[in-house]
């Protein structure tokens, strides 16, 4: 059994070859050793512009599933701060937050598919329309008719200059799904996200997990003001006036 990731003897701690008291602590940023520790190596500028951009994006959106169970359970548990935070994360999933490895997996699909990018992006868009499911990456239940965060995203991503062709395959899929469906629809956060960190060589297993990293912190905030300022009995009272039981379903 092997890691390259930690070790410490008496007198230092090393991780990922470096020396945390004398290299890493007051001398490099969270975003600089988030990208070491998952990557192995400190990243560039370009990347650590774009992960930067990815971790603010994702911190907080509201009254979301993740937010709901947080509160719920601090509520609850009012001295375990941690338990409300895992209960938060384990709502990031394929519905909301977490959906950029599905929507870079399809990406990555379109940039090496042997018939191009408008072929195949063509032909994705007519697929996903005839079997009625939702395309990664497209569509949002409030923001209409665009996500304001993906023209922010693109132009952040074109500011660190990335390369491109990821973003151009996702607008050029926009194009085709707009034209499939006969209506607009938006590329949302989640999508434009999935393209930038393409952009950049990020595997599309590793998304979630910065997703994690950034909704982590959003959770704490949520946590902090329902110390202050509880929600979470309202929410409990507004389920049990809402709900209505019956005999069969």
């Amino acid at each position: 059994m092997k890691t390259a990731i930690a070790t410490h003897d008496n007198d230092t701690i090393t991780i990922r070859g470096r020396n945390l008291v004398e290299e890493l602590i007051g001398k490099v940023t969270f975003t600089e050793m988030a990208f070491l520790q998952i990557r192995g190596r400190m990243p560039t500028a370009t990347e650590k512009a774009i992960w930067d951009m990815v971790l603010v994006t994702l911190m907080e959106h509201g009254f979301t599933p993740s937010v709901i169970a947080t509160r719920m359970i601090a509520m609850s548990s009012p001295e375990a701060s941690q338990s409300a935070v895992a209960a938060g994360i384990l709502a990031v999933g394929s519905q909301f937050v977490g959906t950029t490895e599905l929507a870079a997996e399809l990406l990555e699909k379109l940039v090496s598919d042997p018939e191009g990018i408008e072929a195949a992006a063509l032909r994705t868009a007519k697929e996903y329309r005839a079997a009625k499911r939702a395309l990664p990456g497209f569509g949002h239940h409030l923001h209409k008719p665009d996500d304001p965060r993906t023209p922010r995203i693109f132009e952040v991503a074109h500011e660190a200059g990335v390369p491109g062709q990821h973003i151009e395959a996702l607008q050029i899929l926009s194009k085709h799904v707009d034209a499939v469906s006969g209506r607009h629809i938006t590329i949302n956060a989640t999508g434009a996200i999935a393209a930038v960190l393409c952009e950049i060589e990020t595997p599309p297993q590793l998304m979630r997990g910065l997703s994690v990293i950034s909704r982590a912190a959003g959770l704490v905030g949520h946590i902090e003001e329902e110390r202050a300022h509880p929600t979470g009995r309202g929410l409990w009272d507004l389920v049990e006036h809402s709900v209505e039981y019956t005999e069969q379903l």
